[in-house]
């Protein structure tokens, strides 16, 4: 079995895989809202041509492209004005700042995206009732450029800070990357066989893929803005691990939330059996949860002593063991 340090390290090392930690948050930020601006303009240029081009052609594939380019559009266009004011700086009216802004947008994606899968799965079915004639040639050829679009779009959002929003914004683009590979395969299909039901059957296949991520996105934003404690920590683990320094006798009332996509807080009484070591120890607290789990905003309150090392929060004190 993994000793504590083990899981300790591999919970520190599974943070720094999912979130980015503040340092480098705070490096790159003009990066990452330009990388979301031109992604923002990529998607705005090709959605108009694909629209126009599935109407014309009577491809529901190319139509529900469209309207995820469209949808992408308004997604990075919150995404990007959510990065933007996650970046300013704590005020007396949000004393914490703004950076619960990208995990909002996330949600707000989340929902949006949600709607439109709604939307397109019952224009499948009612083309599936009624089938419509399809021209497979154009659809092939927008549906080969909006792959292009759709995968250069993706590049540039994979390749920056990951967070909620910049995730609830590639989750959009993914859509429609899949949405251009289902028209590209349906107008080929069309073209050569003539059957025209595979572009709503290829449409509805997609939804559920999407249907997946979007609802997985949502209950993260949810755990968020709900203060529920980050996945890859252990809460008793870490009440257990504060409690073993030297000079504490117990640890409770602890509370771990995440404040936004780079940022753990973390509050807890620590009782202590030498009030004058307080600093000592407390110092030893902020390493100890820096170097193991990562968590950087620590607010911890002294007192007198309890009598267990370690009590869940809300629990009462049990007799010291």
């Amino acid at each position: 079995m993994e000793s504590s340090e083990e899981k300790s390290s591999s919970a520190l090392a599974t943070r720094h895989s999912l979130l980015t930690i503040g340092m480098n948050h705070h490096a790159h930020p003009h990066h990452i809202h330009n990388n979301l601006t031109w992604a923002l303009a990529f998607t705005l240029a090709f959605a108009a041509v694909e629209a126009v081009a599935g109407w014309r052609a009577g491809s529901l594939a190319l139509l529900g492209d469209a309207g995820h380019m469209v949808t992408d559009a308004a997604a990075l266009g919150l995404a990007a004005f959510a990065a933007w004011i996650a970046r300013r700086p704590p005020s007396v009216r949000h004393s914490y700042g703004l950076g619960r802004a990208e995990i909002i947008a996330a949600l707000v994606n989340s929902l949006f995206m949600l709607a439109i899968v709604a939307g397109i799965v019952i224009a499948a079915i009612q083309r599936l009732q009624a089938p419509q004639p399809v021209a497979g040639g154009v659809v092939m050829g927008v549906a080969a450029l909006g792959l292009v679009v759709n995968i250069i779009v993706a590049w540039m959002l994979s390749h920056g800070e990951e967070t909620l929003n910049t995730r609830a914004a590639l989750l959009h683009v993914l859509g429609d990357l899949f949405g251009s590979v289902a028209a590209l395969i349906a107008g080929a299909v069309i073209y050569f066989t003539g059957w025209t039901a595979i572009d709503p059957i290829l449409s509805l296949v997609i939804c559920a893929l999407i249907l997946f991520s979007g609802f997985r996105l949502m209950r993260e934003a949810l755990h968020v803005l709900m203060e529920g404690v980050p996945s890859f920590l252990d809460l008793p683990e870490v009440g257990r691990a504060m409690a073993g320094i030297q000079g504490v006798a117990s640890v409770h009332d602890l509370h771990i939330w995440t404040l936004s996509s780079d940022t753990v807080m973390l509050s807890a009484h620590v009782a202590v059996t030498d009030m004058s070591r307080w600093q000592d120890i407390l110092a030893e607290q902020q390493e100890l949860l820096h170097q193991r789990y990562g968590i950087e905003h620590v607010t911890l309150q002294p007192e007198l002593p309890a009598q267990e090392k370690y009590c869940p929060p809300h629990s009462s004190v049990a007799n010291r063991k």
